[in-house]
């Protein structure tokens, strides 16, 4: 998520907003089954403690309309120099102005409108004639002068962000109405005209308010008022709201032999996690009009553990947003919520330091020197130094890693993820600490995640990596967000373990799972994907149906009649999911694909015109439009459209590559290979242009040149098996037999037992005798 994340802003146009009265929403609840929103004051008259926890809470200061009362920046003619440009913040007429560069790299005010989060840092937004507003770059930092705050500083301070770059805040990546709104304020409605390419984003209240975790109040307030009044009331146990938080009601914790708190019941929901993970997650928006008490899945479709999103153990890396860290964590599957340990209305922790911690684990047996091994009261022997240790995002804001694992400076050794302890001991190596850790234990750890070395493989692309992510996908002792991810990274699943496993993930009854099973499909025969997926396109999880959509759309046809009306239905969920958000090119360009795949080749080709003109540096429009345009046989105008692209992008090694095999499939083999050679110079972290160059230059007679790219290439990618069987063939077809005797057993070396493999073994054995 970009650094717009922080805090949202609401449109200019809609700040005079009015709510309906007391009576008014008494009417309208009691003559409509759809709840309305009434805005915190309705819920302030009974709920005054709550209320006046929310008003001192961050959720409370999300955003509002820049005053003397909510700026807290420097606005007193202040200056901030910035790749060149000397931005000036200043006051006049009473409003709050900066002087910066534009969309065009020239100076030029702008007024600030909203402020935008409130601590450690605070945003400021601007709007735009479109309806846009945009949140600046340079943000003020909220802390005392003593902890370095008081000052302006750039989101980007090692990079040279300028008008021309995509991260500059006039640009995509900085638009509040797609990228934060949905979460800085309460019943967001984006109201995008992509006609207009305009907004006209409202919302019922500006901030995050009680309804945007309570869902709409006006039925739950008519009930309320109808007790008060002494009425007869049917009751169904809701009190009127649209989700009742109570999974932590008559719960208990009680301390275990081990010293560690068992839940008096199981958590049997997650209906408060999946309030919180609507803006506490990293996710997609895939339809609007979520209410506390609707299912996560069906309006959002959250990231898995995969790079650059997490390191390989799970540990955060990008900005992640608490959920997908917390769904991995031991806490989440013995039952804790994130009301055991924050409170809801003011958003602190229920206790401070290790007392919070002690609230489920013994004190004598975990805050002792025997447990941490450091200085009682030190920040060593903090619970959350070791178990949650802190990532700083945006500069200036360390937030704690909610997997709450064990310190593994033993997978630091072996597969360079961070660990806690050198975190603080930055001048030791993670040796050094491993040694530490198994001299206090007399083991090395093990803790609750135990997928590291499977997607620590698939990172790396090892041969094993196949296998064990298969097995992580298999295991149901592993967190479902752990297995969903082992899904979505197998390539192929060849062998019989990870096809039954496959099988299990797609009638799993976690639908992340489902959901990450389903990505795996996209490595298997088309032919075989109808029995595997077509169930799932009636799922009770949107999210599962708009991807069992989106992997049976190459093969609609083949599907019978009721499995074709469920795909339609289904297909018209993930058309409306990508229409939604049509103010991204990157969404215009999956509807385009989509329906692409289809057939619908008159309603795909402006979709892909519709992103470039959103963004004309958009490489994935350029690439899919020319595969648009190649499926109805049309290679010349393909080729037309990869130029283009590369007019615009010339360093992007996929259109060089799709332009290079254009120009095979016409003859041109010349600038073909050409092209080849420059997909593979400008990207050599992809082998597959290396492969294709390679396989190029064999063809046209470049045997010699061919071998010396693989090699080359098998430095970066030393276990890839298209490199290694083409280095093979290569030396076998050149007359080297024994150095290709020699590729022969580094491949089988990779590939233990492969019958592929091995009969390539034998080939070459029986050459050599002849």
């Amino acid at each position: 998520m970009v650094a717009i994340a922080v805090g949202v802003g609401v449109l200019w146009f809609q700040h005079d907003r009015a709510h309906p009265g007391t009576e008014s929403l008494l009417a309208t609840a009691q003559a409509s089954d759809t709840a309305q929103y009434v805005g915190v004051a309705a819920c302030q008259a009974c709920h005054t403690a709550e209320t006046a926890e929310w008003r001192q809470s961050q959720h409370q200061a999300a955003m509002a309309e820049a005053s003397e009362q909510t700026v807290l920046g420097d606005f007193n003619d202040a200056t901030f120099t910035y790749a060149g440009i000397t931005s000036t913040f200043f006051r006049r007429g009473g409003k709050f102005y900066v002087r910066t560069d534009g969309p065009d790299g020239k100076l030029a005010d702008f007024q600030i409108k909203y402020t935008f989060g409130v601590y450690p840092l605070q945003q400021y937004l601007i709007d735009f004639p479109d309806g846009r507003l945009q949140a600046l770059s340079i943000a003020w930092d909220t802390h005392a002068i003593k902890e370095g705050g008081q000052r302006w500083f750039h989101l980007y301070p090692k990079e040279r962000i300028t008008h021309d770059d995509e991260l500059h805040w006039t640009r995509a990546a900085h638009n509040w109405n797609f990228a934060c709104a949905d979460c800085h304020s309460t019943e967001l409605k984006k109201n995008y005209d992509p006609a207009a390419n305009r907004f006209q984003t409202s919302w019922a209240e500006v901030n995050v308010g009680c309804e945007a975790c309570h869902g709409p109040g006006s039925r739950h307030q008519a009930w309320a008022a109808a007790i008060k009044a002494g009425k007869s009331v049917t009751d169904d146990g809701s009190k009127g709201l649209s989700v009742r938080l109570d999974e932590r009601h008559g719960v208990t914790w009680a301390p275990n032999a081990a010293g560690n708190s068992v839940r008096s019941h199981p958590r049997t929901a997650e209906r408060e996690i999946e309030v919180c993970a609507q803006c506490h997650s990293r996710r997609s928006q895939i339809a609007e009009g979520y209410e506390a008490g609707k299912p996560f899945l069906d309006y959002y479709r959250p990231m898995l553990l995969t790079p650059p999103l997490y390191h390989p153990d799970g540990q955060q890396r990008d900005e992640v947003f608490i959920w997908g860290s917390f769904q991995q964590s031991r806490m989440f599957a013995k039952g804790v919520t994130c009301s055991d340990c924050h409170n809801p209305h003011s958003g602190k922790v229920r206790a401070a330091g290790n007392t919070l911690c002690a609230s489920c684990h013994q004190p004598a047996k975990y805050d002792t020197a025997q447990h941490h091994h450091h200085k009682p009261g030190t920040a060593g022997a903090a619970c959350t130094a070791c178990h949650m240790p802190t990532t700083t995002y945006m500069v200036v804001d360390p937030r704690h890693d909610h997997s709450m694992r064990v310190p593994r400076p033993d997978q630091s050794v072996k597969f360079g993820t961070p660990n806690a302890c050198n975190g603080c001991h930055t001048d030791r190596k993670a040796a050094w600490a491993a040694g530490q850790v198994k001299k206090w234990f007399g083991h090395d750890p093990q803790g609750y995640q135990r997928f590291a070395a499977a997607f620590a493989a698939a990172n790396a692309d090892l041969p094993d990596a196949q296998a064990l992510l298969g097995a992580v996908a298999g295991d149901a002792a592993q967190p479902p967000i752990a297995r969903a991810t082992a899904f979505a990274e197998i390539d192929n699943p060849s062998t019989q373990a990870t096809a039954e496993a496959l099988v299990g993930g797609l009638r799993d009854p976690s639908a992340l799972v489902r959901l990450g099973a389903l990505q795996t499909l996209a490595g298997i025969p088309l032919d075989a994907r109808a029995p595997l997926a077509a169930p799932l396109l009636t799922d009770p999880m949107r999210a599962v149906r708009i991807e069992a959509a989106s992997v049976l759309a190459p093969v609609a046809s083949q599907l019978d009649a009721a499995q074709k009306a469920a795909f339609d239905r289904a297909a018209a969920e993930y058309i409306a999911a990508e229409r939604y958000r049509a103010d991204r090119p990157e969404h215009r360009t999956n509807l385009g694909t989509f329906l692409g795949a289809l057939g619908r080749y008159d309603e795909a080709a402006p979709e892909f015109r519709a992103a470039l003109a959103l963004d004309p540096h958009y490489v994935p429009a350029y690439a899919n439009f020319a595969d648009l345009l190649r499926a109805q046989g049309n290679e010349a105008a393909a080729t037309v459209v990869l130029q283009d692209g590369l007019k615009a992008v010339p360093a992007a090694a996929t259109l060089q590559h799709a332009l290079g095999l254009a120009l095979v499939r016409q003859g041109e083999t010349e600038s073909a290979v050409a092209a080849l050679q420059r997909a593979a110079t400008l990207d050599p972290s992809n082998p597959r242009y290396a492969y294709v160059y390679a396989v190029a230059l064999n063809s046209t007679g470049k045997p010699a040149a061919a071998i010396r790219v693989v090699e080359q290439a098998l430095k970066q990618h030393p276990y890839n098996r298209d490199l290694l069987t083409v280095r093979v063939l290569f030396l076998r077809d050149t007359g080297n037999l024994p150095a290709a005797r020699r590729a022969a057993e580094q491949l089988a070396g990779a590939f233990p037992g492969d019958p592929e493999v091995e009969q390539l073994r034998v080939e070459l054995r029986a050459a050599g005798s002849r």
